[in-house]
């Protein structure tokens, strides 16, 4: 399609209202897609690195807790050592 002038070109044959709305809600709703796919994959990111840092906190008490639990095991098996031997001297 040709047109005589710039004003023929954006008055569009009559249907300028419709064909410039069309192209403005286009742009706009490219527009939000865009903030909303970069929004969201910032969120994304937040939340995977919280979860990391969540997950390596656990893991760090778990090894402790683990630590604790020997040296609890160790420390009873050695009262233990210590109580049967006494009871042998004492016999």
């Amino acid at each position: 399609m040709q047109f005589d002038s710039i004003s023929a070109f954006f008055d569009m044959g009559g249907y300028a209202f419709f064909v410039w709305l069309s192209y403005g809600v286009s742009a706009l709703l490219l527009t939000l897609l865009v903030y909303t796919s970069h929004s969201n994959h910032k969120n994304v990111k937040n939340k995977i690195a919280q979860r990391l840092l969540r997950e390596k906190k656990l893991r760090k008490a778990a090894e402790k807790q683990s630590t604790n639990i020997k040296q609890t095991e160790q420390e009873n098996s050695v009262v233990e050592n210590q109580s049967k031997n006494s009871n042998k001297a004492v016999s």
